[in-house]
């Protein structure tokens, strides 16, 4: 989720899309949310103006404020540390005072707080990556905190499971030597609640070993579907699929990777796509919001890389391919998946600053939902949202986006109708904003701003965001 030095922020303007130029294709109902969660329509696009922040931190809509949870160097773990650096992806879970927060940490070079190598909860003592567990009261404020997991390398996002464990996954391709004991690249399992669960941890090999980004678990069949984010060439989408009659749950897939063929086990496939009889090479042909491909799937020679990357195990025409595959969430019966931007220069059909696909499952199709243009003024706040980076799913309509770009960073809503708003502003610095995640009853919308690494937690008179029209600039 580290930003791009490439400016990348100005919104595609299309006729279907009004002034702000940003469409969601197709119907967003089914994330929508209960019908009186969304009954308060506001006259104003969104949430309403931001509100310049006193305190030099987070701007604001009228009305909502924030609270800090947690802060790097600042806030002091249960073994006496500090909270690490770099903030990144974040799990909810609901917790026997409030809620509960996993919160990866993206530590990959010399951030000044590392992940505490604590004794049975460490992977690689080489590594100074992990995760933090966060328990927060029924307002957000924070109780406790400590080391779920230490020892592993750039944990950036990741996702939640439906048997309410996290995800957390590592962006590298990082092998063994010199400081590093042990190879990195995996994804691991965090259980929220029981510590002795995450004990001695296991990577989980089966998911391959390449740069993940994030994750996304089908409820019903317990496929993992996963963001790769690599270049030269471009990143994968990977499916996952169980083998036969794997039902998920807490420990379950730790299981899985202890078994003999515990490298191997299930199937890891890279998605391709076709338009008609033509192969997709690239996300990025997709200019159009609506466009839809057929989908289909291509095993995985060596899904543990051991001499050439996954990536780099398949032909073009093989696959598809996309820079800078980021956030994922399951949602409407599908995953919903993002590319951050895209340039000729790495290899892209096609420039743009942002798309949100939806894959279908059922109909094995991917639809690309929304697509921003490529952006020349990142340092003017406006409507020049660009970088998406993790998404999430409002329980008030539409969905939420992280920016990950250059200039002015915001959490960025998207409406049922495809209008885009501002929801914040980080008015410390141009760091992105990572990990936005609502609470179970979707009075707190917990998000991070990775650098120098806060965690927030954000209240307000949430309800149906409005959608008036806004007039072409």
């Amino acid at each position: 989720m580290t930003s791009s030095p490439i400016s990348r922020r100005k919104l595609l303007r299309t006729g279907a899309a009004g002034g702000l130029g940003i469409v969601v294709a197709g119907s967003l109902e089914a994330i929508a949310g209960p019908p009186e969660a969304r009954a308060a329509t506001r006259p104003a696009v969104g949430y309403g103006e931001l509100v310049p922040d006193p305190a030099g931190l987070l701007a604001l809509p009228r009305g909502f404020s924030y609270t800090i949870v947690a802060q790097a160097g600042a806030t002091i773990l249960a073994s006496g540390q500090r909270t690490p650096s770099d903030a990144d992806g974040t799990g909810y879970f609901l917790g026997r005072e409030g809620s509960v927060l996993v919160n990866n940490h993206e530590i990959g070079g010399d951030e000044p707080f590392p992940v505490p190598a604590i004794a049975g909860l460490t992977y690689d003592p080489g590594a100074r990556g992990g995760t933090t567990t966060i328990e927060v009261d029924a307002q957000g404020r924070r109780l406790r905190e400590y080391v779920s997991l230490a020892g592993t390398h750039n944990n950036c996002a990741g996702g939640i499971t439906p048997w309410g464990t996290w995800l957390t996954a590592e962006e590298t391709e990082q092998r063994a030597g010199g400081t590093y004991l042990k190879d990195h690249g995996y994804v691991f399992e965090v259980d929220p609640h029981d510590r002795s669960a995450n004990q001695d941890p296991i990577p989980l090999t089966f998911l391959g070993r390449y740069s993940h980004e994030a994750v996304a678990v089908d409820p019903y069949t317990h496929s993992i579907y996963l963001t790769e984010d690599a270049g030269g060439p471009n990143g994968l989408y990977y499916r996952w699929t169980p083998p036969h009659r794997f039902r998920g749950g807490k420990g379950t897939l730790r299981a899985l990777a202890q078994r003999p063929d515990g490298d191997t086990v299930g199937e890891l496939q890279a998605m391709s796509c076709r338009h008609g009889d033509r192969h997709v090479a690239d996300l990025s042909e997709a200019t159009t919001p609506g466009t839809r491909y057929k989908v289909s799937w291509v095993d995985v020679p060596d899904r543990d890389a051991r001499t050439v990357s996954v990536r780099k195990q398949f032909t073009d025409e093989q696959v598809t391919r996309s820079r800078k595959l980021e956030g994922a969430w399951w949602a409407d019966g599908g995953a919903y998946f993002v590319a951050s931007f895209a340039r000729h220069d790495d290899g892209s059909a096609n420039e743009h600053d942002g798309q949100v696909w939806f894959y279908d499952p059922r109909s094995e199709t991917v639809t690309l939902k929304t697509i921003f243009g490529v952006n020349q003024t990142p340092d003017e706040d406006g409507d020049n949202f660009d970088g998406p980076d993790n998404i999430t799913v409002s329980p008030y309509g539409g969905v939420i986006l992280a920016e990950d770009g250059e200039g002015v960073s915001h959490l960025v809503g998207v409406t049922e109708q495809g209008k885009a708003y501002p929801l914040a502003r980080n008015e410390l610095n141009d760091s992105e904003f990572t990990g936005p995640t609502f609470s179970a009853d979707g009075k707190i919308l917990f998000a991070n701003i990775q650098s120098p690494g806060y965690v927030f937690a954000i209240t307000g008179p949430w309800g149906r965001p409005g959608n008036a029209h806004v007039a072409e600039a």
